[in-house]
């Protein structure tokens, strides 16, 4: 595998690209390939890299004999870990240390090892312990199994957390959620996709252009690699024994940023233009009907609200059923389908509309955002979420042979 140019100074050895393409072949001149690469980003963790570099080269050493390695990528850490990874390297054949200069980031410093690796499969654990290194021996067998992707997950059968508050939980159910609703079709593939412990094929992710904002480097994997089998392992997030945790309020912003960036980077720009012209229409019918509904045949507010929003809902199918999504409905003919798409279009719109009122009173009374501009932003998001939902629900191309 030939690794692309340096682009960045400092690095005790040779240095990866921050981002970009991993590529999938190997020149003549370079290293013979390895079974497995597991990278280990570390930023402040010398008094735990020791024993996570000891326990891994035990299972490893068992599991695969030399036939991996694992590297160290840090960030310049103040308490020195990268001169402590520098001498695990001497001690330890199958350890390589990199230090990153000018530059922090959990995703781009995995992305530097993985640009540097000679694994057919690639991987990445935290330096931190809380990720129990065994579990790597119930992962690897996910990938002899032919999984494309083995994750790690703190939500399916024998998985946990030790000791979390119950703030730490909602935060992480809710970033969650906000990722269901920004990338349903990525999100919503693992049960955990805020894990950053798993395994992948080089295969799956090669020629892929990766460009991750923050600490969520499973959430661009999913969305930009060529994942189509995925085994979950449970797993018991550990309590952090030594350092402080690295979870900030600027880590949920840069993950905020990353699923803004990844989902307009996958989104089908035609198709979703055609939607949003479409809803704007959408919005007019309802308002003259509204209008016509209350001032002419003197209707209560709440039945002239309905209605008039139901006309909207049938005005939008109708054009996305012709225009917007027109290719996927050749394919689905028959009036018993188009009902069917109809029925949960109608589904779609009204969890919309209640996930349009949830955002509004969460920015506005939660976290005091100005009531319009919590409108506008809501009306954003739901848009995004009824486009996504109803490309993957209403107009999913299924029992294309039934009559």
């Amino acid at each position: 595998m030939s690794v692309s140019k340096p682009s960045l100074p400092g690095l005790i050895s040779e240095i990866p690209q921050r981002r970009g393409h991993l590529e999938g072949g190997r020149s003549s001149s370079s290293p013979a390939p390895l079974q497995f690469s597991l990278v280990i980003p570390t930023y402040n963790e010398r008094h735990n890299l020791r024993s996570l570099i000891e326990r891994l080269s035990q299972l490893l050493d068992r599991l695969l004999g030399h036939d991996y390695e694992l590297i160290i990528v840090d960030d310049d850490s103040p308490d020195r870990t990268w001169e402590l990874a520098q001498d695990l390297a001497d001690s330890y054949p199958q350890v390589r240390a990199l230090r990153r200069q000018g530059e922090r980031g959990l995703s781009t410093a995995v992305i530097c090892g993985w640009q540097r690796a000679r694994g057919q499969i690639l991987g990445v654990i935290d330096a931190d312990l809380q990720h129990p290194p065994e579990v790597l021996e119930q992962l690897w067998q996910q990938i002899e199994r032919g999984a494309d992707l083995a994750l790690a997950s703190r939500h399916v059968d024998g998985g946990g957390v030790s000791d979390w508050s119950l703030r730490r939980r909602l935060l992480s159910r809710g970033a969650q959620l906000l990722g269901l609703v920004l990338l349903p079709g990525v999100v919503g593939r693992v049960s955990d996709p805020m894990s950053g412990f798993f395994l992948v094929r080089r295969a799956a992710i090669s020629e892929r252009f990766l460009d991750p904002v923050g600490y969520k480097i499973l959430i661009e994997v999913l969305g930009r690699g060529d994942i189509s089998w995925i085994g979950e392992v449970g797993y018991v997030f550990q309590e952090r024994e030594q350092g402080e945790s690295k979870v900030t309020w600027k880590q949920y912003w840069e993950y905020l940023q990353h699923l803004w960036k990844l989902r307009l980077d996958l989104l089908p720009v035609q198709r979703f233009l055609r939607f949003g012209v479409v809803g704007l229409s959408g919005v007019f019918i309802d308002l003259a009907v509204f209008y016509v509904l209350r001032e002419q045949w003197q209707l209560g507010l709440t039945r002239s609200a309905i209605l008039s929003a139901e006309v909207a809902i049938l005005n939008n199918f109708y054009w996305n059923d012709i225009w917007t999504f027109s290719d996927l409905s050749r394919q689905q003919q028959g009036w018993r389908k188009r009902v069917k798409r109809l029925l949960k279009f109608n589904m779609v719109c009204l969890a919309g509309l209640i996930l349009n009122v949830l955002i509004v009173n969460l920015l506005f009374n939660l976290l005091g955002v100005n009531e319009y501009l919590a409108k506008l932003l809501a009306i954003a998001l739901v848009t995004l979420w009824n486009f996504s939902i109803n490309l993957k629900l209403s107009w999913r191309v299924t029992d294309v042979s039934d009559p």
